[in-house]
């Protein structure tokens, strides 16, 4: 490199020597590493100062590395690259060495609410931090099955405390600064993570529907004061200058994108969240409700959601403005293709009568608690994520908007109880609810009672039960752990990570499963699988055969116990491993036995 700088044999110019816009263009070609730009620059004074903190080979090196972290840079002027890749690279290691610890530390429990104490103190930007953690989740192939399961755990925790945060932000904002779309993106947001949802690209998607009004309002009116350039700004106080709006958005969003109200699939969360509406085209009374006043409002047609039992609303007045009597106003259905009713055509479309209350306009923050209403009533009915994730979160949000209701408290209290999750946390909300309503004295005190109980027992765990296969007791025991297996009765397909010699369920269990009936009964091994379908299942031996045509098992934990899959079965991790040390070298052996195609 110093012959290279200075100059080589032969009369051929070094680096030092070339000009300076050929000197930044090999310097920044994306060859040299940052080790070797950091080498060229201490070669000579020439080379030190193309290679400034502050230039361009710098940022250039910085930007190849990390392309998805310059939006964070609006002013580049001044910013020392240098100084911003030693803080990217450092906080790099900092979110390996966490993740790497996190399977050691919670493997074998739920990650702790101050499991995610060390994260909340980084001394790095956390912006860098997590483009780490995505780095991790983005990697190819099947490999890093562990990181990327704590990676995901880490990233969903970072950004659900920020979004929470801007969620309270935005609560504490004055009414009419509270956009309802910007209050739907933070549902959206809380409820998936790990998405790439944010204002400004939901904005974009409005904006362009807009615009598509807007065509189809020239052809009819070329004159009206929407196409103006500051349309929205301000409201149009003509009613027939409104509903011809009103038409052209109809046109546009019904006839024209198609969208509609999803009466098949009422009940898909899908159809809360703005960022799938607007993929998806279809969406439920609330959600389709928001994106057609937010779009009325930017025309300059004032539309104001109503709080109308089991079917919301939007009103458009058509009388004096802030008229409190309801016949002024006409009534729109944005699931029912924008159709404008009377009061009595509303009460036909739920089929019974209501009072004057629930034709009134209500608030944003009212609007959301009805969105996570939904959510909270859709995470209730969910059969098959066994984490129940869609009603933690919900309640997460419900609690964020109001701190002191008694009954989502305690519903949250049972399901961390229910789950067997953070009972330190179980009593902070127990002690909050006894505090807030004294009566409640009898369910608190139960909770209590079970919850101590439960951290007595985790403080008298030993270490690790290690399954040894040579030990007699072991003998009957066929498969192995990382073995991909078919039920024969159920034919779903799934992966071991866990075994017992027998039925180790209560009695109780046993019979409600009818396992009496199977002609071994619960005196053969019993396997702990991960099911494909999201949940696991504790499967008798002789109800599990070897899978023809293995494949990838697409389950939410299969990081938590495994590191790797091969394409025929999985390779536990160190503390699965730990736990059934015998058994990686017999998966290995039995699926060469079995798949002998050499797919492994």
């Amino acid at each position: 490199m110093a012959a290279a700088a200075g100059g080589g044999g032969g009369g051929r110019p070094g680096l030092a020597e070339l000009p300076g816009e050929l000197l930044e263009l090999i310097l920044c070609c994306g060859v040299l590493g940052a080790a070797d730009i950091g080498r060229v620059a201490c070669t000579c004074r020439r080379l030190r100062d193309a290679c400034q903190p502050r230039g361009k080979v710098w940022r250039e090196c910085f930007r190849l590395r990390w392309p998805s972290l310059l939006k964070y840079y609006s002013h580049t002027d001044g910013v020392s690259w240098l100084e911003e890749y030693k803080a990217r690279h450092n906080a790099g290691l900092e979110a390996q060495r966490i993740v790497a610890s996190f399977s050691k530390r919670f493997f074998s429990e739920h990650v702790p609410c101050d499991g995610f104490s060390d994260i909340e103190t980084l001394g790095c930007p956390s912006h860098f931090f997590e483009d780490e953690l995505m780095c991790i989740l983005n990697m190819e192939g099947r490999k890093g099955l562990t990181w990327k399961y704590y990676a995901k755990k880490i990233l969903y925790f970072l950004r659900q405390q920020n979004i929470l945060k801007n969620l309270k932000e935005y609560l504490q904002r004055p009414t009419d600064q509270q956009s309802f779309l910007e209050g739907a993106v933070l549902i959206d947001q809380y409820c998936n993570p790990l998405s790439d949802i944010c204002l400004k690209g939901v904005q974009a998607q409005v904006d362009d529907i807009t615009d598509k009004v807007r065509k189809v309002l020239r052809t009819k009116n070329p004159r009206h004061p929407s196409l103006a350039s500051k349309a929205g700004e301000v409201l149009i106080p003509e009613v027939e200058l409104q509903r011809q709006v009103l038409d052209a958005m109809n046109c546009v969003l019904y006839e024209q994108l198609k969208y509609k109200g999803n009466e098949l699939d009422y009940y898909n969360s899908l159809n809360s969240y703005i960022h799938q509406v607007l993929i998806r085209r279809t969406g439920i009374p609330i959600s389709l409700s928001v994106l057609y006043l937010t779009i009325a409002g930017q025309l300059g047609v004032k539309l104001e959601p109503v709080n109308f039992p089991s079917h919301f609303l939007l009103r458009w007045c058509q009388g004096k403005e802030g008229s409190t009597d309801i016949f002024d106003y006409t009534y729109i259905d944005a699931f029912g293709k924008g159709k404008q009713l009377t009061v009595k055509e509303c009460e036909y479309l739920i089929g019974h009568h209501v009072t004057e209350e629930f034709y009134g306009v209500v608030t944003s923050k009212e609007v959301l608690q009805r969105m996570v209403g939904n959510l909270l009533n859709l995470g209730k009915r969910e059969s098959t994520d066994q984490s129940y994730q869609l009603l933690r979160d919900s309640l997460d949000l419900y609690l964020a908007m109001y701190p002191d209701n008694v009954q989502h408290l305690m519903l949250q209290a049972r399901l961390y109880f229910h789950l067997g999750i953070w009972p330190e946390k179980v009593l902070d909300i127990l002690q909050h609810i006894q505090a807030l309503d004294p009566s409640q004295h009898g369910a608190v005190g139960y909770l209590v009672q079970h919850t101590l109980e439960h951290i007595e027992r985790r403080k008298e765990e030993v270490g690790p039960e290690v399954k040894h296969r040579s030990d007699e007791k072991h003998k009957e025991v066929c498969f192995s752990i990382g073995l991909i297996m078919k039920h024969k009765r159920y034919g779903y397909n799934c992966v071991i990570y866990g075994w017992d010699p027998a039925c180790m369920m209560g009695h109780e269990w046993i019979r409600n499963m009818n396992v009496h009936s199977l002609p071994h009964g619960p005196h053969q091994p019993f396997y702990n699988v991960l099911v494909e379908d999201g949940s696991c299942r504790y499967a008798a031996q002789e109800n599990l055969e070897y899978n023809s045509e293995p494949r990838e098992i697409p389950h939410p934990d299969i990081g938590r116990y495994f590191s790797e899959f091969t394409g025929v079965h999985y390779l536990a991790n160190t503390e699965l491993e730990i736990r059934y040390p015998e058994d990686l070298e017999l998966t290995r052996a039995t699926a060469r036995k079995i798949y002998s195609s050499g797919k492994e």
